[in-house]
């Protein structure tokens, strides 16, 4: 097994929440959707394999101090080994799959013995930037959100845009600048009966939420970008331009006095 690499001068190998720190991360196992870590010098350094990656993804801000892989760490075992991990109790990481060198998944979870655990919260390493998986209700909970703002808002479209249908302007290209209105005949029956199914669906539908915001940093294509006066004027609308990406090399670590 490699050694694993020692933490850079002027950091320590225990809470980070001692006095004298710069700037203070969000606690682990908060929502960390929104934001990624990427520390390049250490990725020029280290091979980014099985055996170094927990020592890379410990320098994140999603790491724990308290869990049971630091106190293996502090006593220079493996903080992966499984055979020590099953016989302590609390909060662990766990490799559960991995692609070398440019997928690992990490699974926090609560160890209440050696055969039971449960799941907390998942983390992957892909080509070196560290990311935390969104949940799944959330996942379900955006989609949801979202594809009934659509369907609630071609309803919209398609009640107000039901009278016209029938008519049809044309206009004479040429000499003649004369506009001729060509009324067909329509069955007033037939679109009262699809103006009262589009309104019953309509009231059956709950009230749509507005569609929740993109994770910042995410570019929306050239489609979407292409919008009406209305859709610029709503602020959710608007895409933050904020790098979300931390980059925490050497100089930027916290500092210890």
């Amino acid at each position: 097994m490699a050694a694993s690499p020692l933490l850079p001068a002027g950091t320590t190998g225990g809470n980070p929440s001692l006095e004298g720190a710069a700037t203070l991360p969000p606690l682990p196992g908060t929502d960390m959707t929104g934001i990624c870590f990427r520390d390049q010098l250490w990725l020029n350094t280290y091979p980014l394999d099985r055996n170094l990656v927990f020592d890379y993804f410990a320098l994140s801000p999603f790491y724990d101090w308290s869990c049971n892989n630091e106190q293996l760490r502090s006593r220079s075992i493996h903080p992966l080994d499984s055979s020590h991990l099953s016989k302590m109790t609390g909060n662990e990481y766990m490799l559960s799959e991995v692609m070398e060198p440019h997928l690992f998944v990490i699974r926090k979870v609560k160890r209440d013995s050696p055969e039971k655990t449960t799941a907390m919260l998942t983390y992957y390493i892909l080509d070196g930037s560290i990311y935390q998986a969104p949940q799944l209700c959330n996942v379900f909970a955006a989609r949801i959100g979202r594809s009934i703002y659509h369907m609630s808002k071609a309803f919209s479209i398609a009640a107000s845009k039901l009278e016209k249908i029938g008519y049809a302007d044309s206009e004479t290209e040429g000499t003649s600048s004369e506009t001729k209105v060509v009324k067909e005949a329509i069955d007033i029956k037939e679109l009262k009966r699809v103006d009262l199914i589009l309104a019953s669906l309509q009231r059956k539908l709950p009230a749509a939420p507005p569609p929740p915001p993109f994770p910042e940093g995410y570019a929306p294509p050239a489609s979407e970008a292409e919008k009406g006066p209305e859709d610029k004027q709503n602020p959710e609308a608007q895409i933050s331009s904020v790098d979300p990406i931390i980059d925490q090399g050497p100089a930027k670590r916290m500092k210890f006095q």
